[in-house]
């Protein structure tokens, strides 16, 4: 074991001890990410929203939800290293556990940014030669993946009560975009909350219903439907537009039906 000093995504060093021996994964994109990287044992604890790989999900000890971590369990873990990251982690519990153990905070706005993390995770965990190829292959699939004959213009929700949609400045945005579809709030930031009524004078062509983390059913349809009548409307796998690990491997192929159907 040697000490280490790492730059995270949002520009603070981290010292950890090399290679880290309990490693907690505060990320559900980042927990799969681990697995495909060759992690095992080493991973010692995984959110409740962590549900890839299953066999993790089945053993691995649970610390919480990303927003509600349970700090007692995640003290009890003795972690040599923790991986967070900005938006899907509540700022005041990541920064109280960075007073305690290594926390590397990842920041993801695009694919890039995915791409980097990926080596740098890989770097952080003793895989960087599985990182390198992992992150290639997925650069080689998206630059590989033909833009959609048509330019359609997405509406994409999140959440329901209230309804909340997707800025320009997210990672699902940057998908769309991949797609070579346009998305008619890349105006906005974040996941502005608005009404279905706001929608009329967009000029929307599809609406995209994402399974998470709200988890809209066949129902929600028929009530946009109601506000929409003109509008095509899709229930599509959120995992597919927002994890930004390995699950991108996947998101190319799916992606490419998407647009050919």
């Amino acid at each position: 074991m040697s000490t280490r000093v790492v730059r995270d995504m949002i520009g603070n060093e981290v010292t950890i001890e090399f290679p880290p021996l309990r490693v907690i994964s505060l990320v559900p994109s980042q927990t799969e990410l681990l697995y495909d990287l060759g992690l095992n044992e080493e991973v010692v604890g995984i959110t409740k929203f962590c549900v890839h790989p299953k066999e993790w999900f089945r053993s691995k000890k649970r610390v919480g939800g990303t927003k509600t971590l349970h700090l007692d369990i995640i003290r009890s873990l003795q972690p040599d290293l923790i991986i967070a990251n900005k938006e899907e982690n509540t700022k005041e519990q990541v920064e109280q556990l960075g007073t305690e153990f290594p926390v590397w905070t990842s920041n993801i706005n695009t694919l890039d940014d995915a791409l980097v993390m990926i080596t740098q995770v890989g770097e952080i965990v003793n895989r960087s030669e599985q990182a390198l190829a992992l992150a290639k292959e997925i650069r080689n699939g998206f630059d590989n993946l033909a833009s959609a004959a048509e330019r359609k213009r997405i509406a994409y929700f999140i959440w329901r009560n209230p309804w909340m949609s997707i800025g320009g400045d997210t990672f699902i945005n940057d998908m769309i975009k991949r797609i070579g579809w346009v998305n008619v709030l890349s105006d906005k930031q974040r996941y502005p909350e608005m009404n279905l009524e706001d929608l009329k004078d967009k000029d929307v062509d599809i609406v995209l219903l994402s399974s998470e983390p709200y988890p809209f059913k066949e129902v929600h349809i028929a009530e946009i439907k109601q506000v929409l009548p003109n509008v095509e409307v899709m229930l599509v796998d959120g995992e597919m537009f927002s994890w930004y690990g390995s699950r991108m491997k996947k998101a190319v192929d799916y992606f490419r039906l998407l647009t050919a159907r």
